[in-house]
């Protein structure tokens, strides 16, 4: 295997980081070579993403690689979160920014939408969870508003799709992070025409769908100008991050689960076929698609977005140390109160601490005061919510699940992972912590020839990041505070 070098660009919604990986005799190194905050910008009352600032910052990640680091990769790749969009104009400009999934245009939208078509039917076609900042959602949202971009708009990219464009000058969406929009039919990279047609929109601008490991184009001159690189190729990586995620989980043959801890918790298992019936519709299980044939079913939990806003919300008076809040947490009672962490309450409430303590007050539980308590009553809640999930995983597969590998920037968290070790009652290995730009890395790798499958793929992740594990513990009362956490639900 001879040595190459590769640039992953990974996106998450509050920062993104350009990641050099060399690989070379079945080893991958890692080399963080740019790192840039990224937030959503607010409008006359609506949020967006600033695409045209993150292509810069993408430039300049190409750029300081070859002029300071003296490295020229041998290709580049893109992932972000999912869901959002970009509209494109006959003449090829992007019409406007896009907006961010948090904008609250869509509250409230999805009852609007089963009117349109029933829940039920709209579940049996898509195979994908509901959540109301869905692609289909958002494209009905604004219809029903009757935006004017989307009257003029002859395509629409995905984000990571629409910065790959702005690369190369070529159009092409990628599977993974299309099958988040509640579009595609289940396990397919097929558009589903009924769902299109109920939110409204014209198929004639959704475009051709590629799978991770194809090559989009070209970097385009201009690009090299700008940069100094090489004419490099831009490959369609798995483009949603947690599908870049799951490919470098470390795992061995056995019944396993993945949790990719980040600003949301995705907790799932890898299937080889969708899983869509009655029951996933009530656990509202989401069927995405992964890389070389597989699904990921899966559960969004919100995740590390809880405590990300109590910090922004605490750094007001005191910019703290994530370990400082994890520290304050420790001083704290355990299950003193709980939160349902997917409470709509939570997705985006500008002022989390309040929201929680509201939260609590409702349920009839005491409302912690201290930041370390508001901290303790997060952790907690995410951890229950694992079992909780987790429980509902082995009831749709038949299967009991043995391991979970925690991956992600949730696995430095050795709190975290110890209590969720302690709380589901088998081993939990945790690493590594660039899981998603492990994984871009790799399928830039495949699409070149170095690695030919999945399997290759993980065990040179496994022989190049060693994972930590955390084994059970009995030092609390977990399912007692289990049976109060489904009260709270």
């Amino acid at each position: 295997m001879s040595k190459k070098h590769f640039l992953a660009f990974d996106l998450g919604a509050s920062s993104g980081r350009a990641i050099l990986g060399t690989l070379e005799e079945g080893n991958l190194e890692l080399l963080e070579i740019h790192r840039f905050k990224n937030q959503m910008i607010r409008i006359h009352g609506s949020y967006y993403w600033n695409i045209y600032s993150l292509f810069d910052e993408l430039k300049t990640g190409l750029k300081k690689c070859i002029n300071e680091y003296k490295i020229q990769p041998d290709s580049i790749g893109i992932d972000t979160w999912g869901v959002d969009y970009s509209l494109i104009s006959a003449s090829g400009q992007l019409i406007g920014l896009p907006f961010a999934y948090r904008d609250h245009r869509t509250d409230n939208i999805m009852e609007e939408f089963f009117k349109v078509m029933p829940k039920q039917e709209t579940y049996a076609l898509s195979g994908i969870q509901f959540m109301q900042f869905n692609t289909l959602f958002q494209l009905f949202a604004s219809q029903k508003e009757q935006h004017s971009r989307l009257k003029v708009a002859t395509g629409l990219l995905f984000t990571p799709d629409t910065l790959n464009y702005l690369f190369t000058g070529k159009k092409k969406i990628e599977y993974t992070i299309a099958s988040t929009s509640q579009m595609l039919k289940p396990g397919k990279a097929e558009w589903e025409e009924k769902l299109v047609q109920a939110c409204g929109i014209s198929s004639d601008i959704l475009g051709e769908i590629v799978q991770p490991g194809e090559v989009v184009g070209k970097i385009l001159n201009e690009i090299q100008e700008d940069t100094g690189s090489a004419e490099i190729p831009c490959i369609a990586v798995a483009a949603h991050d947690t599908a870049s995620a799951i490919v470098s989980v470390p795992a061995e043959e056995g019944n396993w689960a993945y949790l990719s801890s980040g600003t949301w918790s995705l907790l799932g298992v890898e299937s080889p076929t969708p899983l869509v019936s009655e029951e996933t519709l009530k656990m509202n299980f989401t069927n995405e698609g992964g890389v070389d044939g597989t699904t990921r079913f899966l559960k969004n939990i919100m995740g590390m977005w809880l405590i990300q806003e109590c910090k922004r919300i605490w750094d007001e008076e005191k910019e703290m140390e994530w370990q400082e809040i994890v520290d304050m947490c420790q001083e704290t009672e355990h299950f003193k109160c709980l939160i349902n962490p997917d409470d709509p309450m939570f997705l985006n409430p500008g002022n989390m601490p309040k929201a929680i303590q509201e939260f609590c007050k409702k349920t009839g539980q005491p409302v912690p005061e201290s930041k370390g308590e508001v901290a303790r009553c997060i952790y907690d809640s995410l951890v229950l919510k694992y079992k909780y999930t987790l429980r509902q995983i082995e009831s749709v597969t038949g299967n009991k699940i043995e391991k979970l590998h925690i991956i992600g920037g949730g696995a430095r968290n050795e709190m975290l992972s110890q209590l969720t070790a302690d709380a589901i009652r088998i081993p939990v290995l945790a690493g590594p912590t660039e899981a998603t730009a492990i994984g871009n890395l790799m399928i830039q790798a495949k699409a070149l020839g170095e690695v030919s499958s999945l399997k290759e793929i993980r065990k040179i992740v496994k022989n190049s990041f060693e994972p930590q594990e955390y084994l059970p513990t009995e030092r609390l009362d977990w399912d007692l505070a289990y049976e109060k956490f489904l009260k709270v639900m």
